[in-house]
């Protein structure tokens, strides 16, 4: 019985990336809790994403010289703590693509690889039969070269 090949890869990366999701709640979770995560890692980033969103939509509908107020602590916290969980996310099924990608491109290769060894030596077969047919030519030749030197045989 022909079983194909359980694509293991695959589920292991739907595996990891299933599992980069409480990762990324516990990340969030600690960002919440800890005020040197909070501060330098999780408020600088919401409070640009926040400027740049609120920037746009003032654009958008038309007013251009408003100043942006900055979010509060708390929800430039809970914000930023959201883009860190989502950038995890993003992170890590990136890298499952690019695993992907890298996987395929390998079986690629080594495919294209033994197609090139099997051309030379289909290649290399024919060149040998080409110089056996010539050589029985030649001696093929020869006998027949052998076989017009004789005397024909008369009859009486």
């Amino acid at each position: 019985m022909v079983v194909g090949a359980f694509p293991i890869a695959k589920l292991l990366y739907l595996g990891v990336r299933q599992m980069s999701k409480p990762v990324a709640n516990r990340i969030k979770a600690g960002a919440r809790r800890s005020e040197f995560f909070k501060n330098y890692i999780c408020l600088p980033p919401a409070q640009l994403y926040h400027w740049i969103e609120m920037r746009t939509k003032m654009r958008i509908m038309g007013f251009r010289g408003s100043t942006i107020k900055p979010l509060n602590e708390d929800a430039a916290a809970e914000l930023g703590a959201e883009l860190l969980g989502e950038a995890v996310v993003f992170l890590v099924g990136g890298g499952c693509m690019v695993l992907e990608y890298s996987r395929q491109a390998a079986n690629s290769r080594r495919k294209e690889e033994e197609l090139n060894e099997t051309i030379i030596s289909l290649q290399t077969q024919l060149a040998e039969l080409s110089l056996t047919t010539e050589t029985l030519d030649a001696r093929l030749r020869e006998v027949n070269r052998q076989l017009l030197s004789f005397p024909t045989p008369t009859t009486k």
